[in-house]
């Protein structure tokens, strides 16, 4: 998992990437390509 000040270039990496928040904190995941993961902060 990468840890990023900023999301916005690494939800660009793949098509199905979403951001979610959870617990305070904001998540790129990828249900189809596990590899695409990360967090900010």
């Amino acid at each position: 998992m990468k840890v990023a000040n900023s999301l916005k270039t690494l939800k660009l990496r793949d098509r199905n990437c979403r951001v979610v928040r959870r617990k305070g904190r904001v998540y790129v995941i990828n249900k189809i390509n596990k590899r695409f993961k990360a967090r900010q902060g």
